[in-house]
């Protein structure tokens, strides 16, 4: 019921917050919380009376956990206890997590984390050892081009720090099989200009410990995407994925793919020749996933699909890996990432089709997919279309085309071209639409 009610209030408070109108009001006054049920007015007045002495909000700015004043049950006995987040100037440690114990009705200081920079750039709760109690992990901004994140037990809701870290990214997780979660943290290396690192660190006892350091290959610039994911016998591994610029200014994707094999934290893509990972293709904006729905993560592997013009299109390889790194393919796609698309392709198809997009038409998309010999383009099989007018309904079902799937501002439909079933490789409608998702774009702001 607490954070129920504090939900709504906050909620209550975000158009204000976000409102561009001229407010006769001060910042702090926007942020200080509305009057509040009985059993909040001690808290609202232990707030009021930080803001009072000349502290000010400071919201962590990424990540899932962006309010100013935050209810987590801490330490699992079903009590939520509030954290408030504010930088005092003045102060040498300026930026402040207070922790509140609810007692009852009331709520109680219970302790304050202090740190130094200049803002609070991410705070996440996760009970990393299993013993009930979560962990609070803090990244706080130093400046422009420096993080540190710090780990804290959090045992009788009294924060100790466990590692404090140079930070560019991290994951939680379990990657020794344990059922206790570990912290993997990215860097920079600091003996070796460009170069990238990923420190591996696990418990003993109650502490957590650097166990173990990887060689990435990209630097922290051109980190992209870091995941949990698995290989193909279901071995606990980290992707990671670098966007790099080569010499024809083309971008690459660079996948290193990280597990833990005691002692030692193990790049198994990594090149012993080229001191790189051996898993380079073309960059499209697409990371590593489970693609066919096995368990294990697929790298994508984009190749050239035939066809006339100066225009590029790709069909998408995904290849799983076993433990010794070694790649094995899985599936065929081809992504429209425009419309927000794909299609899993039919085994039999390939090196037999290739597409064209027309996207003249603003609430309009097509996207044919064309039968082919050798490079030479033939005949039009099938066209997907991306539906976005307030008329889409009713375009989606003209003329034979067979609505694939309908989104919240999109339908897609396909339309079979005359003569599409005599094709040796066409499978039915049904097949195809089983085949075809949408891809759902989930907005955040990423954590770590």
């Amino acid at each position: 019921m607490r954070g129920k009610h504090i939900g709504l209030l906050l909620a209550a408070m975000l158009p204000l917050l976000l409102s561009g109108c001229m407010l006769s009001a001060s910042v702090e006054k926007l942020y200080v919380l509305p009057q509040l049920p009985e059993e909040y007015e001690d808290l609202s007045a232990q707030i009021e009376e930080i803001l009072a002495g000349g502290a000010e909000y400071t919201s962590p700015a990424a990540g899932t956990n962006l309010q100013s004043v935050q209810l987590v049950d801490l330490d699992g006995d079903g009590s939520e206890e509030a954290l408030a987040f504010f930088r005092s100037s003045s102060e040498e440690s300026p930026l402040k997590i207070y922790i509140f114990r609810s007692e009852g009705d009331t709520y109680e200081q219970a302790a304050i984390i202090n740190g130094s920079g200049t803002s609070i750039s991410s705070i996440q709760y996760v009970d990393m050892d299993g013993n009930g109690v979560q962990e609070i992990l803090v990244v706080w901004r130093v400046s422009a081009e420096v993080q540190t994140m710090c780990v804290y037990s959090m045992a009788d809701l009294q924060p100790v720090q466990l590692i404090s870290t140079a930070y560019a990214r991290y994951e939680v997780v379990d990657l020794d099989d344990d059922g206790i979660q570990e912290l993997l943290v990215v860097h920079s290396d600091e003996t070796e200009s460009g170069a990238t690192l990923a420190d591996y660190y696990d418990w003993d006892g109650r502490s957590l410990l650097l166990q173990s350091t990887a060689k990435l290959s990209m630097s922290v610039a051109e980190l992209q995407w870091l995941q949990t994911g698995a290989l193909e016998d279901g071995e606990p591994a980290v992707f990671v994925t670098g966007r790099v610029t080569g010499v024809e200014e083309t971008s690459r994707a660079v996948t290193d793919i990280l597990v833990y094999r005691q002692p030692d934290l193990t790049n198994i893509v990594l090149s012993s020749s080229t001191g790189v990972s051996s898993e380079i293709f073309r960059f499209l904006n697409l990371q590593p996933a489970d693609i066919n729905g096995d368990g294990a993560t697929e790298v994508p592997m984009p190749a050239a699909l035939p066809g006339e013009g100066d225009e590029s299109y790709w069909k998408i390889y995904w290849r799983s890996y076993d433990a010794g790194g070694q790649p094995e393919h899985q599936a065929i796609t081809y992504h429209n990432l425009t419309d927000n698309w794909y299609l899993l392709i039919p085994e039999e198809w390939d090196g037999h089709f290739t597409v064209r997009q027309d996207n003249t038409k603003n609430t309009e998309h097509a996207t044919t997919f064309y039968s082919v010999s050798g490079e030479r383009v033939e005949e039009a099989l099938l066209t997907v279309y991306t539906l976005t007018g307030s008329d889409r309904e009713t375009q989606a079902m003209k003329g034979g085309t067979t609505i694939l799937r309908r989104q919240p501002t999109t339908v897609y439909a396909v339309r079979f071209a005359p003569g599409y079933e005599q094709w040796r490789y066409a499978i039915d409608q049904s097949s195809f639409t089983e085949r075809f998702s949408a891809i759902v774009t989930q907005w955040s702001i990423s954590e770590n």
